[in-house]
């Protein structure tokens, strides 16, 4: 979201530089260099073309057009934000007061026998 807003409120200029029918350099924002040639014969055959898409400047956020509908998106959208973060409640378990029985032998290390 802010990239769009972001490349929605840049002006972009491109600027070419053309010398007999061909493009010899594009740029963005600056200006192009020209192809080297002497000022007289430049004057003649080259010619340079600049293109500006000018960005948004009104991005001013009003709330008086703040309608019901908006509310219940809004709401909506928090709360179902929150819930996505809600941690698991643990159930009572009736085991907690009794022990395990004792452990003898092990068998996964008589037996050599692991889960990998």
């Amino acid at each position: 979201m802010a990239l769009l807003v972001l490349v929605s409120t840049v002006s972009w200029t491109v600027d070419k530089h053309i010398c007999m029918g061909r493009v010899m350099d594009i740029s963005l924002f600056v200006h192009a260099d020209d192809c080297g040639m002497s000022q007289d014969m430049e004057s003649t055959c080259c010619d340079d073309e600049t293109f500006t898409v000018k960005g948004q400047d009104n991005l001013k956020i009003s709330f008086d057009d703040f309608s019901l509908d908006h509310q219940y998106f809004v709401v909506s959208l928090i709360q179902t934000y929150l819930y996505l973060f809600e941690s698991d409640r643990k159930e009572p378990s009736s085991f907690n007061d009794y022990s395990p029985p004792p452990l003898i032998r092990d068998v996964q290390v008589l037996d050599q026998t692991f889960l990998i």
